[in-house]
């Protein structure tokens, strides 16, 4: 591999709204297009885990978040394919700030829309991320943060 590829760190956010409702967007990107992902970018210089995944979910749903906690993190590398890619995201969870909010689609270019999905019938296809920690029984509703 060219000695100029890096990996990059991502946040991605749970946001969960009651007993078992988690928000998802299908993304439109050449990685991954028209699957399920969370909210959720690349670290900035100098943020924190909780300012970068809270900034992001604003950027992308409107939405404000409070009890921002991280789950765990994953290593994501692709080596194949016309661009490989390697990203360590964080997974972390929070609630929206008012619980009566509604996402809105504040980047149309980048996601076809939000929407509240029940845990135990994700929309598919998910992102390949995602998939592979759902599959691995990953539940943000009963994993306790990482520290």
């Amino acid at each position: 591999m060219e000695g100029d590829k890096l990996p990059r760190v991502a946040v991605a956010v749970f946001v969960i709204n009651g007993e078992n409702k988690v928000l998802l967007g299908r993304r439109r990107s050449p990685g991954g297009d028209h699957s399920f992902a969370l909210p959720g970018g690349k670290l900035e210089f100098g943020e924190s885990f909780e300012e970068c995944g809270t900034r992001e979910a604003k950027e992308e749903t409107g939405m404000d978040l409070k009890g921002f906690e991280v789950l765990t993190v994953i290593n994501d590398v692709a080596l194949s394919g016309p661009s490989p890619s390697h990203y360590v995201t964080v997974l972390a969870r929070a609630v929206p700030s008012d619980p009566d909010q509604e996402p809105e689609n504040l980047e149309p270019d980048k996601c076809d829309g939000w929407g509240w999905y029940d845990w135990d019938r994700l929309p598919e296809p998910l992102f390949r991320p995602l998939e592979v920690e759902v599959r691995s029984g990953f539940n943000p509703f009963v994993t306790k943060p990482s520290h």
